[in-house]
């Protein structure tokens, strides 16, 4: 399946505010709709086959399902763009130029019950109804508009909201840019389950060598990624595709993880995340093919080179327990708790809670999440709409182009599982999905990093090259109706 991406979201050079067209010029303006008629959108040229997801250009935020709902007259609003199936909808031709616009999820339409400016866009079941049906009307930069065919109000996101929830409603037809949309297709057929051929990575170029790559986007809109390497390496990059190095983490050595380390300066499998104005940063320190090692964590208010203070060891594993402390991953679930998953073949993945006052271990509990033999590695958790997604590397790493990595995911309704595959196996027993493995000169994709950026998510990893090389890939994310993730 193929996906457009949307066009950057420039401002409208027509008259947006809703508050400069008023009185007898609104009454002007929607008069003129109803008697000269609406022109066709050359720009919004529709598959009834495929799905789409509706940006706007005002907020960046998709059209989408409130709380996951199926109920009739249930609320339609924005949210941030994540392309699961509450944000997924269907043409359907109702005839004269007008289309029902179809849930993926609930399987209902698109209605504003009346003519009101302000009505709350709903959905409900398809009864055929002209409040049911709208018409696309083009606006500048590829932008468009929905017009509803009993009313004509168009699809507005009222009082020019940014915020994830902002209502949508029906409102005159100002052509303001909280009244413009971006189809962005994803594709056409029915629901798969068959995974579709995989893609190349995106185009990436400069200091491109990375091993186990994680990454935060920084609040100035640059990218900071850290991977393995002497002292943990460091590269950022303005765009997402050019990317150079920005020194180490710790350019004096970390003399306190040379227990576990067998004395050499080489750390494993960073993990980032920028929370509070501050940076942190979980890191492993082993030895190849032994279990007697350790996470610890680092703190930095600027993410830069030597500015990176130790705060201390997290969760360590010896020779006689049956987990792997390295290849750590935070995250914060929907009750501000802090959860950090980690392990490395022996008994799987593991977690526990974390403290977040210290960003350190909270109690002694420990909980399993995953496991495979041959090998499991690297989880990565998310929570993307009602789905916490665990994101693990499955088979052999660090093999050069001999590999066999691949990138695998299953979820669960909460972060500490059970986390189940698309056919219902949970992880624990070897259940997962598999989301990308070695294909044409791609050997080995795995150790994944998941960013949510603008654009929707992207996934970071390494691969190896056919000449053994690891490097950098990034691929996007979708989510298909099952809200089940893709690259592409």
């Amino acid at each position: 399946m193929t996906k457009v991406d949307p066009l950057p979201r420039t401002a409208s050079r027509r008259r947006g505010w809703r508050a400069v067209v008023t009185g007898a010029a609104a009454v002007t303006l929607a008069g003129a709709a109803t008697m000269v008629g609406l022109p066709s959108a050359s720009a919004a040229t529709v598959d009834t086959s495929a799905s789409y997801v509706f940006v706007n250009r005002h907020s960046g935020k998709a059209m989408d399902l409130y709380d996951w709902s199926t109920a009739e007259n249930a609320p339609v609003n924005q949210w941030t763009r994540n392309d699961l199936a509450v944000q997924q909808w269907q043409f359907v031709d109702a005839g004269g130029g007008y289309y029902k616009v179809r849930s993926r999820h609930s399987g209902k339409v698109l209605e504003l019950p009346n003519a009101t400016d302000g009505t709350q866009l709903v959905q409900t079941t398809d009864r055929g109804s002209t409040t049911q049906q709208f018409r696309l009307q083009d606006s500048d930069g590829g932008f468009v508009r929905f017009v509803n065919r009993h009313s004509n109000k168009v699809i507005d996101v009222w009082e020019r909201s940014t915020a994830d929830g902002g209502r949508l409603a029906g409102y005159t037809n100002l052509d303001g840019t909280n009244q413009q949309w971006q189809l962005v297709r994803l594709g056409g057929g029915t629901p798969t389950t068959t995974p579709p051929a995989y893609p190349q990575p995106g185009t990436v170029s400069g200091d491109i060598g990375v091993h186990d790559p994680t990454v935060v986007k920084r609040p100035d809109g640059t990218y900071l990624v850290a991977h393995t390497g002497d002292d943990i390496t460091l590269k950022t990059s303005t765009d997402r595709v050019t990317f150079r190095n920005a020194g180490t983490v710790f350019p004096n050595g970390a003399s306190w993880t040379t227990t576990y380390t067998g004395g050499a300066r080489n750390l494993w499998a960073p993990d980032l995340s920028y929370r509070n104005g501050r940076y942190y940063l979980y890191y492993s320190a082993s030895t190849f093919g032994s279990n007697r090692s350790a996470i610890f964590l680092a703190t930095s208010t600027t993410g830069a080179s030597g500015s990176w203070t130790n705060e201390g060891l997290v969760v360590e594993s010896r020779t006689s327990d049956n987990f792997n402390a390295i290849d750590p991953n935070l995250m914060v679930d929907d009750q501000g708790r802090w959860w950090l998953s980690f392990g490395s073949f022996w008994s799987g993945v593991k977690s526990i809670q974390i403290d977040p006052s210290t960003g350190r271990r909270l109690g002694t509990s420990m909980q399993s999440l995953a496991n495979y033999s041959p090998g499991i590695e690297a989880p990565v958790m998310v929570k993307r709409g009602a789905w916490y997604y665990l994101y693990v590397s499955f088979d052999r790493c660090c093999q050069g182009a001999s590999s066999t990595y691949r990138v695998m995911v299953g979820r669960s309704a909460s972060p500490t599982g059970p986390f189940v595959d698309r056919a219902g196996k949970d992880m624990l027993s070897g259940g997962a999905t598999q989301v990308l493995a070695s294909h044409d000169s791609i050997h080995g994709p795995g150790h994944q990093a998941l960013l949510a950026d603008t654009d929707g998510d992207v996934l970071f990893y390494h691969y190896y090259a056919d000449n053994g090389v690891s490097l950098l890939g990034i691929n996007r994310i979708g989510y298909d109706a099952a809200a089940w993730p893709y690259v592409y």
